[in-house]
């Protein structure tokens, strides 16, 4: 909330906010993992945070500074709950950021306006360069859906991938 409030006061706020939550820094360490207690739990159209326990399948991803991500086209069951496991082979910071396109190319475009802006939602998560990460979601929204790395110059060089939920 305090982030929040900062935001708020600076003026940037309607814009970046209506995308996410919270804003901090980018730098070249990776976010403290989130107790559960503390994930919230806001339905968005391509989801909800999920419960690590409920995971019922894991589904590694690479990102490279090649800006592509392995695999990069994903198939998920409706309700399926999926623990995606990120390793950054790069050189530089990458992100798994799940949204709809048009939420993601909108993201993309306040991150190339506000390169230091980096989010902490449950459906995103950040890698440090050869670093690992994870994120738990629960896709309850039939649909096709994207994730993009929205660092700016990675969504734009094509670094997307689809997930199809049905």
């Amino acid at each position: 909330m305090k982030n929040r409030r900062r935001f708020l006061a600076t003026g940037l706020a309607a814009g970046v906010l209506a995308v996410h939550r919270s804003a901090f820094a980018h730098g070249k360490t990776e976010h403290a993992a989130k107790a559960v207690s503390e994930t919230p739990k806001e339905q968005q159209d391509w989801g909800i945070a999920g419960d690590a326990k409920a995971v019922s399948r894991t589904i590694p991803v690479v990102m490279s500074d090649e800006m592509r991500f392995v695999p990069d086209r994903i198939e998920i069951r409706l309700g399926e709950t999926i623990r995606f496991t990120h390793e950054n082979r790069g050189a530089v910071m990458h992100e798994m950021v799940v949204g709809t396109p048009e939420t993601l190319a909108e993201h993309a475009e306040l991150m190339q306006r506000f390169p230091e802006m980096e989010h902490d939602e449950p459906w995103m998560a950040h890698v440090a360069p050869g670093g690992r990460g994870e994120m738990v979601w629960q896709f309850n929204r039939a649909g096709e859906f994207q994730f993009a790395c929205l660092i700016p110059g990675h969504f734009q060089a094509g670094m997307i991938g689809t997930i199809k939920v049905g």
